[in-house]
């Protein structure tokens, strides 16, 4: 899409007109500063994705749709979260974040902030592997997408 400002509110308005949800949203400039590009997943059957992805197209800041979901791409999320990590819990969190390969960026003597990316159900995991009453709060990106191989998107 054009990277101008108002035209990720002409998409927001889009979704919120038809009634659809935004389940997750990422938009960034590209290596062309006049255009942005923006991953966004909604849930839907086979004609409301394609009801969307017209819409969209009908769009004058969108430059081009596609569906990632189309061919094989690569996807990833970042989650940032902040851990009660005090005594012997200390250990298993760095145990549990070793083990999913996640970063820890912050430490206090009470706390930890821990860097994960992957997939949706990578993270899913990990929140669903720490005590719940250890997590002190949760930050994520949302789904970013890529096309394997040589498939680039161009406008």
């Amino acid at each position: 899409m054009e990277n101008e400002a108002g035209a990720l509110s002409r998409v927001a308005g889009l979704f919120s007109a038809r009634g659809y949800n935004i389940e997750s949203l990422s938009v960034a400039p590209t290596e062309d500063p006049t255009l942005s590009r923006m991953t966004l997943v909604t849930v839907g059957s086979d004609d409301v994705i394609e009801q969307v992805t017209k819409q969209l197209n009908k769009l004058i800041e969108v430059v081009k749709v596609i569906d990632l979901n189309d061919g094989s791409h690569i996807e990833r999320e970042m989650m940032l979260i902040k851990v009660r990590a005090v005594g012997e819990n200390r250990s298993e969190i760095k145990r549990l974040a070793d083990i999913f390969r996640g970063n820890i960026i912050d430490v206090t003597d009470k706390s930890f902030t821990i860097e994960l990316t992957g997939t949706r159900s990578k993270l899913d995991a990990f929140f669903d592997a720490i005590d719940k009453s250890d997590i002190l709060e949760t930050v994520r990106t949302g789904a970013s997408g890529v096309g394997r191989g040589e498939w680039v998107l161009k406008a």
